[in-house]
């Protein structure tokens, strides 16, 4: 008999009431004035008939339709399970041979499945069970998963090691951007796993349908392992869209190296786990326009570049206040054109006034200093200035407190697991 598919998951408490159901006690014995076999005159004794184990397996056979993220449920009665495959057919749509994996219970009787199942793939599920005299039963089933009209994939992932490096500051999110909008967003971020060497409470922010950002709730510790497992394939992102692939990135957190500095006080302070490791002298925006205040907030090291090329933004050639300048050592701190970086003809002024246009102007030899010392997500505070950093202006995620990072969230807060652990779904 073919059974409806209504949710995404089957509890085992429906698995274990089925299996009662389809496995009713031995009938009570004979009518009143019946004579036992046994006690006829001559009559041969009863030979015991061996009962094979009864199995109940949800999806039901020939279900169609099935959610990709339904759990398979196999259960037995008057037996113990020996063997469970839930494996692809080959040549159906999917991934082909390829088998869920699962767990069995401690007592031998319930299994479940464990990850997500290609859409549009039929699978068969083979089930070994043994009875308490040894001998075994092998039964099968299949059901198929429901069709894909499009998939969706992971179009860029930071931390990269060509674009960041793999270690990387305190401060750093990781970054997901998918090639597709994607709407069921409890379902892909309930897939999005991170272990940690250290525990870390932090959560994922959607910035909108393509972009899932994760930050914990205080900067990472340092020398933390992090390793981020998107188990994506097959997972529902909307209507008829699932993921393509898995992901899998490993990164680390390097020493805690924290920059802050005062407009008005026209010093930076790097702190190196706790310690003053050195003090700058800094010239900030001058301000009189918006645009030439230098941003206040928690800004992170969004690029380290040897040369970059400065332009004056809305200010084309000819008009007044146009510059084109060639800048070295230049460590960006904002996607509104805020740098430190290395700015000789202010030196005379870093130290006791502000006169860049916005950005964070050192000496050569600081900046040298700072490019070489400084890693991608190291947090660079600036205080004193009216402009705030916006949460989106390149990466201002900590301009967002708690509650306002994780008002974007679906799952809005876990802990990590720890590298090792062997955790399913």
């Amino acid at each position: 008999m073919r059974q409806a598919i209504r949710g995404s998951t089957y509890g085992p408490g429906l698995l274990a009431l089925a299996l009662a159901v389809s496995c009713p006690a031995a009938a009570a014995a004979g009518t009143e004035g019946a004579t036992e076999p046994s006690a006829r005159a001559g009559a041969a004794a009863p030979q015991a008939v061996r009962e094979k184990p009864a199995v109940m397996v949800m999806p039901s056979d020939g279900s169609q339709g099935v959610p990709t993220d339904t759990t398979v449920l196999v259960g037995v009665r008057g037996g113990t399970l020996e063997k469970v495959t839930v494996r692809a057919v080959k040549g159906s749509k999917g991934s082909s041979g390829a088998a869920l994996p699962g767990v069995l219970s401690a007592d031998g009787t319930q299994w479940r499945s464990r990850g997500t199942a290609a859409p549009g793939t039929t699978y068969e599920v083979t089930v070994l069970a043994a009875d308490p005299e040894g001998g075994t039963t092998e039964s099968t089933s299949s059901f198929t998963t429901v069709r894909a009209t499009g998939g969706f994939a992971v179009q860029s992932l930071l931390p990269h090691r060509d674009y960041t490096g793999l270690t990387v500051g305190v401060g750093m999110p990781i970054m997901i951007t998918f090639d597709r909008d994607v709407t069921d967003r409890l379902s892909v971020e309930r897939n999005l796993l991170l272990r940690t060497s250290k525990p870390v409470h932090g959560a994922w922010h959607w910035f909108d349908d393509r972009n899932v950002h994760f930050r914990p709730k205080r900067f990472w510790p340092a020398h933390t392992r992090v390793r981020l497992e998107a188990r994506l394939s097959g997972v529902r992102g909307g209507e008829g869209l699932y993921g393509r692939r898995d992901h899998v990135l490993d990164f680390r957190i390097g020493r805690s190296q924290i920059t802050s500095g005062s407009v008005h006080a026209h010093r930076l302070t790097v702190r190196r786990d706790g310690e003053e490791i050195r003090e700058i002298p800094m010239s900030a925006g001058q301000g009189g326009v918006w645009k030439y205040h230098t941003t206040s907030g928690i800004h992170l090291a969004m690029s380290r570049e040897p040369v970059t090329i400065m332009i004056s933004p809305g200010i084309g050639p000819g008009q007044p206040g146009y510059y084109r300048k060639t800048v070295y050592n230049t460590v960006r701190i904002s996607n509104s054109g805020e740098y430190v970086h290395s700015a000789p003809w202010s030196v005379g002024s870093q130290g006791r006034a502000n006169v860049s246009h916005g950005c964070v102007n050192v000496s050569p030899a600081n900046a040298r200093w700072f490019i070489d010392n400084t890693l991608i997500g190291d947090p660079i505070i600036i205080t004193g200035s009216p402009r705030e950093l916006e949460p989106t202006n390149g990466w201002g995620h900590w301009q967002e407190d708690w509650a306002q990072w994780t008002r974007w969230s679906t799952l809005k807060g876990f802990t990590t697991e720890g590298i090792g652990s062997s955790a399913g779904q």
